[in-house]
């Protein structure tokens, strides 16, 4: 069942249930109403018993019949008859049994009431009050119910009739109307099997409106280009990951390939293809846990807890001391708090450090810094060309002077990954003697 048969269903229920609703009070109030009129007109008519009684002895008496006074007669469509004193339980005149309550009514103890009873198979509503005029007598009024029954059974039918027809028409316009509505849905569910199908992330979808639908739209093109974005650098990430394994792992080989020659472990160059070897399986082991670092920082920043960035970068800078010793450290370290992931951001500034040391010349000088929520490491290396500052941070990026150099080309990557998952930003700043890099993290409380 499509779910533009839903809605339609769905709407023709609701219409049909208030349809329904809609009936029964209609029914409910036009027969209490009728019989709210039938009583008020059995309340005249006894009211008028005196005059009736009246006409009743002349015509007796006119024609010369010996008729009880208390033998119902018919006038019209209105039964009446009068029980005269004295009343008493349990008497059997025709019409309706006496009962107590009959008594106590003739008595003046109980008020005047209604009730439905049958007379000749034919059901009355009927109307008990004393008669005026005249102590200790009764008056009974009836009128057949069927007369109103008629009526109400037609509108009942003609109720269930609207109430089926209504729910069936608004059924149908529901299925209409959703056709339309549903249109961005249709388009959305055209364009998730054509991606399914084709695996073609580039599809778009074109939503406008300011409803719900039109935001979910909007959301599944966001999604799909974020989607395209990540598959298109997940691919360029093996490309280049290949193409940088490739050499270290043909320089593997190739020295293991001449160790395994005949004379290869007697061959007065085997220590060094042997150092070469650890060499290159050095490079692939770093290469491969800076590619791991890279996806890893990248997930998400669940470890997150709040952190003296200024602590973090005096823990990097003691490390870097110990393994450069030639060269000089200044640092100018400010407390300041930021929420992040401990480890991930030690990584990071450790990555920044380790490249000035890397870059600096013997005795030259590395100057860090940490102050709200930013930190610079600036060193006094050749510098970085215009041209390549806007790629320092790329993954596996290295400037034409850098390429002789060791490294996997990840390091810078690893901090800008680390940074931005942090909702922070990195920078390069060229200086007349080396380069300047940071990195900004939002404060604890901004």
């Amino acid at each position: 069942m499509t779910l533009r048969t839903k809605v339609g269903l769905a709407g023709g229920a609701v219409v049909l249930v208030a349809l329904a609703v809609a009936s029964v009070v209609v029914y409910t109030t036009v027969r209490t109403d009728l019989r709210r009129r039938l009583d008020q007109s059995l309340a005249q008519t006894a009211a008028q018993s005196e005059g009736i009684a009246v006409l009743l002895k002349q015509k007796i008496g006119e024609s010369g019949r010996d008729v009880p006074i208390d033998t119902p007669v018919d006038l019209g469509s209105t039964l009446v008859q009068f029980v005269t004193a004295p009343v008493s339980a349990g008497s059997h005149r025709a019409f309706v049994a006496v009962t107590e309550r009959d008594v106590a009514v003739a008595r003046g103890k109980e008020p005047a009431y209604y009730q439905d009873a049958t007379y000749d198979g034919v059901e009355y509503r009927v109307h008990t009050a004393p008669m005026p005029g005249a102590r200790g007598t009764l008056v009974r009024v009836a009128r057949p119910l069927g007369d109103g029954s008629a009526a109400l059974a037609a509108l009942a039918a003609l109720l269930v009739a609207l109430t089926a027809v209504g729910g069936l028409a608004a059924a149908l316009a529901a299925r209409s109307v959703a056709r339309r509505v549903l249109r961005p849905v249709r388009v959305l569910t055209d364009a998730v099997e054509h991606v399914t199908a084709t695996r073609d992330l580039s599809a778009r979808v074109d939503l406008t409106g300011r409803d719900e639908i039109g935001r979910l739209g909007r959301s599944f093109a966001a999604m799909m280009t974020e989607l395209d974005a990540s598959v298109h650098a997940q691919r360029q990430l093996v490309a280049d990951a290949s193409h940088e394994l490739r050499t270290p792992l043909t320089s593997l080989t190739t020295n293991l390939e001449l160790l395994a020659e005949d004379d290869g472990l007697r061959d007065p160059e085997a220590p060094a293809l042997v150092r070469s070897a650890i060499e290159q399986a050095g490079e692939l082991r770093s290469l491969v846990n800076d590619l791991i670092d890279l996806a890893r920082y990248g997930e998400d920043t669940a470890r997150a807890e709040d952190t003296r960035l200024d602590l973090v970068a005096g823990t990097v800078l003691e490390k870097a001391r110990s393994r450069a010793p030639g060269l000089r450290f200044e640092a100018a370290l400010t407390p300041c708090l930021v929420h992040v992931d401990p480890d991930a951001i030690e990584r990071a500034i450790g990555n920044l450090v380790d490249n000035a040391v890397k870059w600096s010349p013997p005795g030259g000088r590395v100057l860090v810094t940490a102050a709200d929520g930013e930190f610079t490491v600036a060193d006094e290396g050749p510098g970085i060309p215009p041209e390549d500052v806007p790629r320092v941070f790329d993954r596996f990026y290295r400037s034409t002077q850098a390429r002789s150099m060791p490294g996997s080309g990840l390091g810078l990557a690893i901090v800008r990954r680390v940074v931005e998952t942090h909702g922070g930003e990195v920078a390069a700043e060229p200086l007349e003697r080396g380069v300047r890099l940071r990195l900004r993290l939002p404060v604890v409380g901004e």
